[in-house]
């Protein structure tokens, strides 16, 4: 079995169909490659042959590379992996190149077979560079089907020619959003952008007519035809060097230099458009392979491809029959249980949402209706669409609606009694078999669970704000759990299109567990004396999305007071965060309960965030002398990083992908770095270890280094190469 077939008609239209067997989505190889190599040799040798058709037998075009075979190459080349990323990537653009000049005389330009790509849905990565490298591309009209580079959301960027092929199709500045940001387009867009050419019914039928008419001069393409200058203006020039500027001041602002592939990939467009075409794709290939050798890149790669697919997939699902969710019951209508209403009705599950008050659960159910206008605003949602997904939402005051329910989460106030007596009122109607969720973010499973009379089936599921947008779910197994209810939960996260992590029980989980401290500390140094900017910006160079001043905005500060209160109530004598305390409860007296109150540690006008409150600087003055940015880095860091390892040691963590996907997904934990244990790696656990020693001596003994952590340093461990894809091994 091939990946490509190859098929000549009795009109002299060969078409090479790509159809990888045993998969959803087609994906390059290098197994691939050879065959397509092997396709287009023949043809272009065939007199028979007037034009060539590339297209899918699946009913997308193709997903893109698969990762793991470029892994395998720098694994492949021994002692000189760059070199084999290289000529691996050099040999890709031959093939390419191939396509693109079909067999035509290199000096007149003449004598080519014409080359048509017909996409008959989502073509990503290599999916869109072997297209490009074609000499017309045709689209079927689906409006589902997404066309583009994610790449750079990954931690790489095209590197097979879409990166050169695409700036100088377009020019840098229009290129930008593509290639930088990873835009994503359906096909009437991507046509639009000037990406592919025709959009139309039959795109085979189309592009079969096409090199049956193809002229000489329709085969060469812009960048291989004399005179040609790159749209925009090429760096030399003076629009394009304001391009180029602006790009740079650009991408610096976006990545804060903590992110190597977005400035490789300006660097390859820079210096590529300084040289001949072929010289262009020399340079893309040095560039690829430098941000390929980063270990930045493998582990975002690893972190937010290989391992966020593997959890999507279940890969840590217990063996139990199939428990897709039918009809979810929803207890509570406010933010969070509106969320989950939602989610739940757009992936096609029916919804009855559950409140005190009609009123409460009618807002709840209009939740979604806000959502869905927006969407139909900016033309995603259709009018049809909308009222079937509020057709599927059932919001009620009555328990008894509940019957025929197969998961229940419940998404009321944060209080243990207030939740057991929900928990008592719906067991009381719902079926002996349907699995119950809880959804809580700090709250013990374990002690939620006594309230139910079915233990075994009781779970945590940990939602993320806003439900709509934030793709991470948090499972819990409490003490009794049961491996159906896992199962349910996490068949549950599939359908809505969740990422999950499943975690055993533990004060805050995770997620929180990790969360906290980094607000913490962050509080802890503007107490010291250390200047809330520094603080603010040394997390921001360091990858995290938000400082954590403006994160306890965001979360608001009443909640922190929350939980720093039912946290010392439990804890008692052994609670470590007075400090923290001191400043917290006296930004809440002063009113300033973060962004929803329009003031928190920062000043707010009309919703948007200003400088830092002056009254901050007041009562906590800034020391002459303050600390080495570094310093604050390793400290905002460290304080997240150790307690991941700490819940690996204790069991709460079981898996380090887990770890790691949760941390970018739940938190935003400076992705650059693959996640808390990829950082770990990346660092090296002596050198963790030597900045843990340090941090402890001047700070304290939460920055105690962690005996598995300080093990590992003394045997020369990875986490990745201790654990692999679990915690099995401590």
């Amino acid at each position: 079995m091939t990946d490509f077939t190859y098929n000549l008609d009795a009109d002299g239209v060969a078409t090479i169909t790509w159809d990888v067997p045993g998969k959803s989505m087609n994906v390059m190889s290098f197994a691939g490659f050879s065959q397509l190599n092997d396709m287009i040799d023949t043809a272009l040798a065939d007199a028979a042959v007037k034009g060539i058709v590339i297209t899918s037998g699946k009913k997308d075009f193709a997903g893109g590379m698969d990762l793991n075979v470029i892994a395998k190459m720098k694994e492949d080349a021994g002692a000189e992996p760059a070199k084999g990323l290289f000529e691996g990537v050099m040999m890709m653009h031959g093939i390419l190149r191939k396509i693109e000049r079909a067999g035509m005389d290199p000096k007149t330009l003449k004598g080519g077979k014409p080359v048509a790509a017909a996409l008959p849905g989502t073509a990503l990565g290599i999916g869109l560079e072997l297209p490009l490298s074609c000499h017309r591309i045709f689209a079927a009209d689906n409006p589902k089907a997404k066309i583009g580079f994610p790449e750079i959301m990954v931690g790489i960027f095209p590197g097979a020619g879409g990166t050169t092929r695409l700036s100088r199709k377009m020019g840098a500045m229009m290129a930008a959003p593509f290639l930088l940001e990873g835009k994503l387009s359906n096909p009437k867009a991507a046509k639009a952008a000037g990406i592919i050419d025709e959009v139309v019914d039959d795109p085979v039928a189309a592009a079969k007519a096409w090199v049956l008419a193809a002229k000489d001069a329709d085969l060469v393409k812009p960048w291989d035809a004399r005179g040609y200058k790159m749209p925009g203006g090429a760096p030399y020039h003076p629009a394009g060097f304001m391009t180029f500027v602006g790009a740079s001041a650009m991408v610096h602002s976006k990545t804060m230099g903590v992110y190597p592939a977005a400035k490789a990939l300006l660097s390859a467009v820079y210096e590529g458009a300084l040289v001949p075409f072929d010289q262009a794709l020399k340079i893309e290939a040095r560039w690829f392979t430098q941000v390929m050798m980063n270990p930045s890149s493998s582990a975002m790669i690893r972190s937010l491809f290989i391992n966020k697919e593997a959890l999507e997939k279940g890969a840590n699902r217990p063996q139990v029959a199939d428990q897709t969710v039918k009809k979810v019951g929803i207890l509570g209508a406010g933010m969070m249980g509106a969320g989950i209403a939602y989610v739940s009705a757009n992936a096609g599950i029916e919804v009855v949402l559950i409140d005190a008050s009609q009123d409460a659960a009618d807002r709840g159910k209009a939740h979604s209706s806000d959502i869905l206008d927006k969407g139909i605003a900016r033309k995603k949602v259709t009018e049809e669409k909308k009222d079937q997904v509020l057709a599927r939402i059932t919001a009620t005051t009555d328990y008894g609606a509940l019957k025929g329910c197969d998961l229940i989460v419940e998404a009321v106030f944060e209080d243990v009694g207030v939740k057991a007596d929900v928990t008592a009122r719906a067991e009381a109607v719902f079926p002996p078999d349907a699995i119950f969720a809880t959804n809580t973010s700090t709250l013990p499973i374990s002690e939620l669970a006594k309230a139910s009379a079915r233990p075994e089936q009781f779970i945590g599921i940990h939602f993320f704000s806003p439900v709509d947008k934030m793709l991470l779910v948090e499972i819990i197994k409490g003490k009794q759990t049961g491996p159906v209810a896992v199962a349910k939960a996490l068949d549950f996260a599939r359908q809505i299109r969740k990422t999950p992590i499943v975690v055993n029980d533990a004060r805050f989980f995770y997620a929180n567990r990790c969360i906290i401290p980094y607000i913490n500390e962050g509080i802890r140094m503007v107490a010291e004396g250390v200047s809330p900017v520094l603080v603010e910006n040394a997390a921001k160079l360091v990858g995290m999305p938000l400082g954590p001043l403006q994160l306890v905005d965001e979360t608001s500060i009443d909640l922190g007071v929350k939980i720093a209160k039912a946290t010392r109530a439990a804890m008692g004598d052994a609670y470590p965060d007075g400090a923290v305390d001191e400043v917290l409860f006296w930004m809440a007296d002063q009113g300033r309960m973060g962004k929803k109150a329009g003031a928190g540690f920062y000043t707010y006008e009309a919703g948007k965030r200003g400088d830092i409150w002056e009254g901050v600087g007041k009562k906590y003055p800034e020391v002459d002398t303050q600390p080495d940015l570094t310093e604050v880095q390793h400290r905002l860091l460290m304080a997240q990083v150790l307690e991941a390892v700490r819940a690996l040691e204790e069991g709460v963590l079981e898996d380090i992908r887990e770890g790691d996907v949760g941390a970018i997904l739940g938190w935003g934990f400076a992705p650059w770095s693959g996640g808390p244990f990829s950082w770990l790696d990346i660092l090296g656990a002596s050198r963790a270890v030597e900045i843990c020693d340090t941090l402890t001596a001047r700070y304290g003994a939460r920055f105690t280094t962690p005996t598995l952590l300080r093990e590992m340093a003394i045997k020369g461990q990875t986490f990745y190469g201790r654990f692999g894809g679990s915690a099995k091994a401590a």
